[in-house]
This record gives structure tokens, C-alpha cells and sequence, in this order.
């Protein structure tokens, strides 16, 4: 607190320029009134790992605050001076003009001190300020990044009633921020979305009419902190409507956030929300990729299962004002007219062949509109190829220009809109039609910064009044996951236990070659002797050599266990490492035997381009030819079969392997040139194999 006090001016000066400053601990000072009357600004810069960052620049006024401002610099000045008296009075102007710099710098990172109490300093003095700070062990390594939301909501805050028809719905607000801040709902919560919103997509159309005006997007895949950026761009759903090209999840570590997010507002808007299915949506790929794994750590099989039935109830294309053909993939050799699509059976999984695949996987050709143009991107096609085989997902068809142009002349369009495929601007305007001059196919991506390495940006297609206008956006910060959602702990344990393993071995050799073979060359003498100084029959004495070797054997497979659960660990990405024309990995490249760290993490720290992305992320584009396993029973270690080294080092058959057979192999397979098994051999040969450990004697004493 403070009061105005009177003071003789023999002492103390005039009165009138004196205010006593009384401190929360008791201390009393006395302090000019001018100088808790000031008011300025100041930008701080404080000493980061990297350099000096300059925060914002803070505004204070002091007028209102005048004592507040002087009474938490004195009481910091009071504890650096130790004062003992509680009521002592002194005279502390002198001091408010030489405050030092980082008594301003300590308030300015207090925990309870109000940004606008603040006194001036020279904001050079600040600058170059270092201070020492003792490591909180107790809070959380970065203090700026608010911890996760570890509330389930209440039933209260999750529903919300609709005036005009009574019933329930979600309450796509709140999803909005507790999603933010990685919350989780209940597992009813979760089953409430997907099965209101599976029920809802079932009595939509195959081929959905989409009326002006409304934004398109591309895909999504799992970046929900993009996906909140993407609403930001695209305007609220109060002024037009959206469509979504499908993908929205599998690649990103928020998968299950951006379909219960995206399925609330379906729920919530459903004649301004069109959701459409894309190749990601089923269960061959989200086994293959992360999206189950990421379910079943979030949630549960059930909450997964029921996501794949909604898969398969999402419509396969819309069209926009009659002028729009859009879809996730392209175009097929058997869609003709828009009555295939609207007659096809979509409530299934996708194969590998027919219009179905057709419409979530095929491209446009990859020289698409000059086919007949030496191109170093595709060979020459001859005049009316329409489709080709497509070799870059192992399944469908590369469509052509003139296979576009016959699709949208027959069926009296004016462009194709599709997703699909990363773009490094977050669009691509193929070449116009040669009747109503517009761009027959617009490839639209919805991701920035796709996977955290491909460096393009995000953009949505706002159609409004005739008007097709392109927004583009920069990727979001977000949360950090370590590779198939384990936690620090499990993946390091493989580290841990090579370690140990390896520890084993060596205390094992610790003798010499010479030492042990020096100890196994043992006579029918000195072997007799060690028989009878064991108690030991031959029989016993050649089972026990056995059970010794056979446990310096085990130690050794389980060193081999462990280092291909640590490679596999730490290998573990979607991204195969890059090589150069002599066949040597120069991106992500391994730092050694004894180093811990994410491969995925430096093969992203090496790409520095969009194209270089592309071809680390080449076979992830596959259709991939898996059989299904049963990830619920597998420990947290092993990896999906997008993610296994395994799968990365390519071979016929190798994106078939199992964990299993792996360790099983493992433990069959000698690669260590038998150093191992010539270590048991000659420790369980040598003479000081005694027998097993008998019980101490008990003496009786007198």
C-alpha cells in the first residue's frame, strides 16, 4: 500500500514530494513523488539459446499505479540488501536513478508481476544483459508452451441442444479449443460424432450438388493446427459453404482430431458441409500408415472401427453449380457420364481396381497437356491416348489432357477439381480447355509444409459470383509427437537394453584369446580333478558346460533383439533415406553406433527443397501391398508397416514383414561371425567351471 505523509523540510525536503511505500513483508520506504509518477515504454530483449530475441515492446503508465510500480522494486532492492528492520524508513531516491539493469529484467520475468508495472531503464543497458537462471527441475522444460489439456469434457460442455428441433448435437466451439490444446473427449463423446455423422453421410448421394458459394479444399492428413489456419483463409460458415476433397487423415499426428472436428460442423451444418472420401479413407491404408495406431493410443479399436464405417458411407464426388466435376482423385477409363458415378456401390472398401479406385487414386499424367512434347517429366504418347497405367501408386491410371476434354465436353462441364497430390504453391492450373479456355483440371493441396519437410504451402479454391478466387497460407506451429506415438521412455528403452546387453558381453571377454584358450587345453588329469573338487559327475559336468554357454548364447540373440528394436525405433518414418548417384544415404544419415536420435527428424533437417521431399517420400504414394495385422496386440515399440526399416530397404515381398518374423530371423541369423558362440564355448571349456552354488554349512556353536 501507500499514503502521502509530511515531512520537515530541514530533513527530508518538501513534504509534498514524498510518498511512504509500504512493502507486503513490512518494510516502509519513502520515495519522491516524480518518481512514481512516471510512465514510458520499453522493449526488453532477453538471452535465448539461439541469441538475443527481442520480445514485444510493453506500454506502462504509472499514474494510476504509482506505488505498486516503486513497492516491487523496493522490495526486491530490500532483499538484496538485507534489511533487518521491518519499519525502518529510508530514503531511496537516490537509488530509483541508478536501479540496475537486471533487478528490471528479474520483474519483467517474475511470474506474478503485471506487464505494466514496469519502471524506465535505457533499453540499450538491457541488450546485452546475461542472466544466470538456476534450471526449474520441477516445471516444464519450455514455460511459453502450455502443457495438454488432460480434462475429459463434461457432458455439459460437450452438447449443445438445437433451438429449432430439440435434439443434440456437439458443440463445434468448444471441440475447436479443447482439440487446440490437445484435449481428448470420452470414448461415448467420440462414438457420439462418428456414428451421428456416419448416419448422416448414409443418405447423401454418391455425386453431391454443391450450390455458390462455397470453398474447396484438398487434402488434410492428420495437421489440425493447419486445418484451423484453412477455416481462418476460408472465411466462417455463416457467409458460404465447404467442401472437402477427402484425406483428412493418415501422414499427421492429429488424425482423429480433424475427423471428429470436421464431422461435428457436418453434423452441426450439414447442407453448408460436403465431405467427400479420398484414397486415405479406408482401412487398407490407415492400418498400413499411422491413423489406426494413432487411434488406438488416443482412444480405442471400437472408436477405430467406427471411423472405417463412416469411411464408407462418405459421397465420392460433387459438383458445383453444374460446372464443376469434384473429386479426390481424377478421372477413370469406365466413368463415361456422371451417371456411373451416381450408380456405383460406395458403401464398401476400396480394391485395387474399378471406378471406385479410379476416383480416390488416379493422376493426370505427369507431362499432362503436352503429351506430344519432348518433355524430360514423361515419354512422347502417341495422338488419342486417354489412360495409361499408373506406375507411381501400383495401381489406376494416368488420364490425359484428351481424356479431361472428352470427360468435360460429354458431360457439358468446365474444369475438374481435384487433391491428391502435394503441390509446392498449394495448387496447379493445368493447361485450359481449347472451347471454353479454362484450366481443364486445378489440383488443389490443403497441407503446408506436408509431413514438416516438403516446405509448400496450404490453399483453398473460394468460388463466389462466378469468380474462382486461389488463397494461400504458411503452415502452423504444433505440437511435437515422437515417431508411432510413443513416449520418451519407450522409445529409448531398445537403447537401453543394447546397452546392457553389450555391457554383458563385454564384462564376458574380458579375457584374452590366448588366456581362455590357455584354460580350455585341459588334461584328463586336471579335467579329473576339477570333477572331483566340483562333485560333479561327467554327465553333470557336461550338462552345466552346456547351461554356461547357453546363457552367454542368450545374452548374446538378445543384444541382437534389442539393436534391431533400437534401429527399427529409430528409424521409424514414413521417409526413406535419399541416395546419390554412388548409392550412399546423404540424407538422414545416421550418426553413429553410440548416438540417440529420430531419423525422421534429420532427414528433415537435410531436405531443402519440395522436389528433394518428393523423392525421399516416392514409395508412401504406393498403393502398399500389406497383409492386415492386428496392431492392438503389438507393444508400442514395433512400428507400422509404413514406418519399418524394413519396409524402407525395399526387396520383393519386404512390405509383407512382420515384427515377428524379424525378431524370429534375428535370433536364427548369426551376424555377429559366431564371436559370440566361440566366446561360450571357450568360457564354458575352461577349468574353473565349478557346479551349481550349494548352501552354506551351518556350524553349531558352544
Amino acid at each position: 500500500m501507500n499514503e502521502d505523509v509530511q515531512m520537515a523540510s530541514s530533513t527530508q525536503g518538501n513534504g509534498d514530494d514524498w510518498v511512504r511505500i509500504i512493502s507486503n513483508d513490512g518494510f516502509s520506504f519513502l520515495v519522491k513523488r516524480k518518481i512514481a509518477q512516471m510512465s514510458g515504454t520499453i522493449a526488453n530483449s532477453l538471452d535465448m539459446a539461439s541469441g538475443y530475441s527481442e520480445s514485444e515492446t510493453k506500454t506502462y503508465h504509472a499514474s494510476n499505479d504509482r506505488g505498486i510500480i516503486v513497492q516491487k522494486l523496493l522490495e526486491y532492492m530490500c532483499f538484496k540488501a538485507h534489511y533487518s528492520s521491518s519499519k525502518e524508513e529510508v530514503p531511496v531516491n537516490e537509488f530509483m536513478d541508478r536501479i540496475p539493469p537486471e533487478i528490471v529484467l528479474e520483474l519483467l520475468l517474475a511470474a506474478d508481476y503485471h506487464e505494466s508495472y514496469l519502471h524506465p531503464i535505457n533499453e540499450a543497458s538491457t541488450s546485452s544483459i546475461h542472466v544466470e537462471s538456476v534450471q526449474n527441475t520441477k516445471g516444464r522444460a519450455v514455460q511459453s508452451v502450455p502443457p495438454p489439456a488432460t480434462n475429459k469434457p463434461s457432458n455439459e460442455e460437450f452438447y449443445v441442444r438445437d433451438p429449432i428441433t430439440g435434439t443434440i448435437k456437439p458443440n463445434p466451439p468448444f471441440l475447436k479449443t479443447h482439440f487446440f490444446r490437445e484435449g481428448r473427449l470420452t470414448e461415448e463423446q467420440a462414438m457420439f460424432i462418428l456414428n451421428e455423422a456416419t448416419t448422416m453421410l448414409r443418405q447423401e448421394p454418391n455425386l453431391v450438388n454443391v450450390k455458390s458459394p462455397v470453398t474447396i479444399c484438398g487434402d488434410i492428413h492428420g495437421q489440425y493446427y493447419d486445418l484451423m489456419k484453412l477455416f481462418e483463409v476460408g472465411g466462417a460458415l455463416n457467409d458460404n459453404c465447404y467442401l472437402f476433397l477427402g484425406d483428412y487423415v493418415d501422414r499427421g499426428c492429429f488424425g482423429i482430431e480433424c475427423l471428429l472436428y470436421l464431422y461435428s460442423l457436418k453434423i452441426v451444418y450439414p447442407s453448408k458441409f460436403t465431405l467427400l472420401r479420398g484414397n486415405h479413407e479406408c482401412r487398407h491404408l490407415t492400418e498400413y500408415f499411422t491413423f489406426k495406431r494413432e487411434c488406438l493410443h488416443k482412444y480405442s479399436e471400437r472408436v477405430y472401427e467406427a471411423c472405417i464405417l463412416s469411411f464408407c458411407a462418405l459421397p465420392v464426388a460433387a459438383i458445383v453449380d453444374n460446372k464443376f466435376f469434384c473429386v479426390h482423385g481424377g478421372l477413370s477409363p469406365d466413368l463415361v457420364t456422371l451417371q456411373d458415378v451416381i450408380k456405383m456401390d460406395r458403401f464398401r472398401e476400396p480394391g485395387a481396381k474399378g471406378l471406385l479406385c479410379d476416383l480416390l487414386w488416379s493422376d493426370p499424367v505427369t507431362n499432362y497437356g503436352h503429351e506430344q512434347e519432348p518433355s524430360p517429366h514423361g515419354a512422347l504418347l502417341a495422338p488419342g491416348t486417354t489412360y495409361l497405367y499408373n506406375q507411381t501408386r501400383g495401381c489406376s491410371y494416368f488420364f490425359t489432357y484428351e481424356a479431361a476434354c472428352q470427360f468435360l465436353e460429354r458431360n457439358h462441364l468446365l474444369g475438374v477439381i481435384r487433391g491428391h497430390e502435394a503441390q509446392d504453391a498449394g495448387y496447379t492450373m493445368h493447361r485450359k480447355t481449347p472451347t471454353k479456355k479454362f484450366p481443364s483440371v486445378i489440383t488443389i493441396f490443403s497441407a503446408p509444409n506436408y509431413l514438416d519437410v516438403y516446405h509448400n504451402r496450404g490453399a483453398v479454391i473460394k468460388y463466389a459470383n462466378k469468380n474462382i478466387t486461389i488463397r494461400q497460407y504458411n503452415y502452423s506451429q504444433h505440437p511435437y509427437w515422437l515417431p508411432n506415438f510413443m513416449d520418451a521412455f519407450t522409445w529409448s528403452l531398445p537403447f537401453v537394453g543394447a546397452k546392457i546387453t553389450e555391457m554383458l558381453l563385454a564384462i564376458l571377454s574380458i579375457c584374452s584369446e590366448e588366456e581362455l584358450t590357455e584354460d580350455g587345453d585341459i588334461s584328463d588329469e586336471d579335467e579329473t580333478r576339477t570333477l572331483a573338487e566340483a562333485a560333479m559327475s561327467p554327465t553333470d559336468y557336461q550338462a552345466r558346460k552346456q547351461q554356461i554357454k547357453s546363457k552367454i548364447m542368450a545374452v548374446g540373440r538378445m543384444q541382437r533383439v534389442f539393436q534391431l528394436l533400437r534401429e527399427e525405433s529409430e528409424s521409424a518414418s514414413e521417409l526413406m533415406p535419399a541416395d546419390d548417384v554412388s548409392g550412399v544415404s546423404q540424407v538422414g544419415i545416421r550418426l553413429g553406433p553410440d548416438a540417440l536420435g529420430v531419423q525422421g527428424n534429420r532427414i528433415s533437417r537435410d531436405i531443402r527443397n519440395f522436389d528433394e521431399a518428393r523423392r525421399v517420400d516416392m514409395r508412401n504414394e504406393r498403393l502398399p501391398q500389406v497383409q492386415p495385422q492386428d496392431l492392438s496386440s503389438m507393444p508400442a515399440i514395433f512400428p507400422p508397416p509404413s514406418m519399418r526399416m524394413s519396409g524402407r530397404l525395399g526387396g520383393e515381398g519386404s512390405e509383407g514383414l512382420t515384427m515377428e518374423y524379424l525378431i524370429r530371423k534375428t535370433l536364427e541369423e548369426d551376424t555377429d561371425d559366431g564371436l559370440v558362440e566361440r566366446l561360450a564355448e571357450k568360457i564354458a571349456s575352461s577349468r574353473r567351471v565349478t557346479g551349481r552354488p550349494t548352501p552354506l554349512k551351518r556350524f553349531e556353536t558352544t
